[in-house]
């Protein structure tokens, strides 16, 4: 099997719909990491002090057949075609380890997918 990363900066605000969106779609786990950021948009400031607005990482581990369908799910449920409301990405995976307990779910996913 191939597996995807995705990768989808959004506001914190919405992090819990995006990843029920995602799940709905077929992802079946996820992490979820704190950070912040600055995009296109020109950064605030305060008495001079710069302010980077905050950011939520989401990265989603998935077989190559089913990017697309998540993927398209973190762009609805995310607004991102709206300017400022964040992005996503997909990486390409060379090998994984740790996925035993998953592959039987990744498997029927498959099948579904392509049979």
């Amino acid at each position: 099997m191939k597996f995807k990363i995705i990768m989808a900066m959004i506001r914190p605000a919405i992090t819990e719909k995006v990843l029920n969106a995602a799940r709905g779609a077929g992802a079946t786990g996820d992490v979820v990491i704190s950070g912040r950021g600055s995009g296109s948009h020109e950064s605030k400031s305060f008495f001079g002090l710069t302010i980077q607005d905050q950011t939520e990482i989401l990265m989603f581990l998935v077989e190559e057949h089913a990017v697309d369908t998540i993927l398209e799910a973190i762009k609805i449920s995310g607004e991102l075609d709206e300017p400022g409301r964040g992005i996503a990405f997909v990486l390409n995976v060379e090998k994984v380890a740790g996925l035993e307990s998953q592959m039987e779910k990744f498997k029927e996913q498959a099948k579904s997918k392509y049979l």
